[in-house]
């Protein structure tokens, strides 16, 4: 399943690059890409743990950047 997502204060493109590595080490994602340009993460996950996998990402993204919010 492939979903895009609006980020809110994603601040500098190192972070959006450490975030978009992070997520991509995850188990059941297939691939992820965020952009700082265009503040979105692009993510294709298994459809099967889409929702956990998601809580995951979160909790990744706030790690590497306290401010940012991925809007669901």
């Amino acid at each position: 399943m492939k979903k895009h997502f609006k980020l809110v204060d994603l601040d500098c493109a190192n972070c959006a690059a450490k975030m978009e590595t992070a997520i991509n080490r995850i188990d059941g994602v297939n691939s992820a890409t965020v952009s700082f340009l265009s503040q979105k993460l692009t993510l294709d996950a298994d459809s099967d743990r889409f929702d956990s996998i998601l809580k995951e990402v979160v909790k990744v993204c706030k790690k590497v950047e306290p401010d940012c919010v991925i809007q669901l």
